[in-house]
């Protein structure tokens, strides 16, 4: 249920400490409520609706939150498929680093590290806007090397998204 506009313009008298109060407030009860696991509330946030969009949408695989700590994967399905799942905030198209999965410099490719990247696009309101999959392979083929962080990322181009299996679209 949206804020009222009631709601809203008491939150937008509070002075700079009463909304830094507000946010730790927010954070506690997200972690009370066990919608987030760590301080990433962006990154939780994706996970949360990949998941959620998984486990309502009929045919799909149903996720679960994979063990905290689990490198480069973030969900599981009943039949031991591993997901990646990235965040991006609009107006960003590049996701954050999949890191152990292979340097620029290597002529072999690496071990499979997972079964499908999940990407999620949110608003900056936190809400979806845009969810695709794809497959490891898929992965392997636009991913791109992050050169600073030494690790790969995948931007949201036009061609990746003609190969994506698109999950859900505002």
């Amino acid at each position: 249920m949206p804020l009222s506009k009631n709601l809203i313009k008491k939150l937008e008298t509070l002075d700079n400490h009463n909304v830094w109060e507000l946010f730790a407030f927010a954070k506690v009860q997200l972690k009370e409520r066990g919608l987030v696991r760590t301080e990433n509330i962006t990154g939780e946030r994706g996970e949360f609706l990949a998941i959620e969009a998984y486990n309502n949408i009929p045919g799909y695989s149903n996720l679960q939150a994979a063990p905290e700590g689990t490198q480069n994967v973030d969900a599981l399905s009943r039949k031991g498929e591993r997901y990646s799942i990235k965040t991006i905030t609009q107006p960003g198209r590049l996701t954050g680093v999949f890191y152990n999965v292979g340097n620029v410099e290597d002529t072999i490719l690496p071990d499979k590290k997972f079964e499908y990247v999940i990407i999620v696009s949110i608003s900056k309101a936190l809400e979806p806007v845009l969810i695709i999959e794809l497959t490891w392979e898929k992965f392997l083929e636009f991913r791109k090397w992050h050169k600073t962080m030494r690790a790969w990322n995948l931007s949201l181009t036009k061609k990746l998204m003609a190969e994506a299996k698109i999950i859900f679209e505002l």
